[in-house]
């Protein structure tokens, strides 16, 4: 589901997001980016993903990276605990804001 305003959008990843879900999400995230002025803010709310594989911080990376290409933001909402250690652990951290 997107939540939209003018410089911010929100979107729910999946309950896992891995192989079998990367793609999808990559695309919607991108699509979402596309849809914001430079300076907005895409929030990736992860408040139902219970598990993140390497294809789904690779998917995360390019969603970063894209929104960096175009002056815009990405936040992650709502991780785990386990999902903010994996961050810290493949220092990914660094490349997100974590809203707090």
């Amino acid at each position: 589901m997107a939540v939209m305003s003018d410089f911010n959008r929100t979107i729910s990843a999946p309950p896992e997001l891995g192989v079998e879900t990367r793609s999808a999400f990559r695309e919607a995230a991108f699509g979402e980016l596309s849809r914001l002025p430079e300076q907005g803010t895409l929030n990736i709310d992860l408040e139902e993903t219970r598990r993140v594989d390497s294809a789904g911080l690779s998917a995360l990376l390019l969603v970063q990276r894209r929104a960096a290409e175009r002056s815009q933001r990405v936040v992650l909402r709502n991780l785990s605990d386990e999902l903010r250690y994996l961050l810290a652990l493949t220092e990914m951290a660094e490349l997100f804001d974590t809203g707090g």
